[in-house]
C-alpha cells in the first residue's frame, strides 16, 4: 500500500505497513504516534490480532490488512491460569488463545511480576494481577526448599523463590 501523493496535513505523517506508528509498551499498553489508545474495543481487537511472524516481527493482522508494530517487552498478557483435567497448568492469553504453561520459563521481573515464554517459546507474556494470584494459589513450599506448583494430585518444581515473588 503506497502512501497518498503530496504532503500530509500539518502535524501528521503518512503511515506504512513498515512504519505504522503503533506500539505496545512494556506495561502492555497500546499507543499510536505517542498517543495512548484507550478505547476498550480497539484494545481488545489489537490484542486479538497481534501475531508473531516467521521472521520474529510482530504484526497486527485484521482481515486482509496488516502492519508491523513495535513491541517493547512482553507481547501478550496471561489473563487466566487453569488446571486441566490432565493435571497440567493452562494459561489463557490476551490474544484469546490458550496453551500449557511451560514452567521452565517462569521468571519474576524486578517488580515481582511474573513472566513466561509462550507461542512455542518465541514470545514473552506478562501475568496480569489476577493470573499471578491464580498461579500463586497453586504454589506451596517444597520440603527441600523452593516451591512446588500443585495441579490436582501432581506436584511440579518451580524455579522461583518467595523472595523473587515478593519483588
Amino acid at each position: 500500500m503506497q502512501p497518498p501523493t503530496g504532503q500530509p496535513p500539518a502535524g501528521k505523517r503518512w503511515h506504512t505497513r513498515e512504519d505504522s506508528g503503533i506500539r505496545l509498551d512494556a506495561r502492555l499498553r497500546w499507543w499510536h504516534d505517542d498517543e495512548p489508545i484507550e478505547h476498550p474495543k480497539i484494545i481488545e481487537l489489537f490484542n486479538a490480532s497481534l501475531i508473531l511472524d516467521d521472521t520474529g516481527r510482530y504484526q497486527l493482522r485484521i482481515g486482509n490488512d496488516w502492519c508491523f508494530v513495535q513491541v517493547a517487552d512482553a507481547a501478550y498478557e496471561v489473563r487466566t491460569v487453569d488446571v486441566t483435567p490432565e493435571e497440567r497448568v493452562s494459561i489463557r492469553l490476551s490474544d484469546r488463545t490458550a496453551e500449557v504453561l511451560d514452567l521452565s520459563t517462569l521468571a519474576a521481573e524486578s517488580d515481582g511480576v511474573l513472566t513466561c515464554r509462550v507461542k512455542q517459546g518465541r514470545a514473552k507474556a506478562r501475568f496480569s494481577r489476577d493470573a499471578q494470584y491464580q498461579l500463586g494459589q497453586l504454589l506451596e513450599p517444597a520440603p527441600e526448599g523452593g516451591l512446588l506448583l500443585c495441579a490436582g494430585e501432581r506436584r511440579y518444581p518451580v524455579a522461583l523463590t518467595l523472595d523473587e515473588l515478593a519483588g
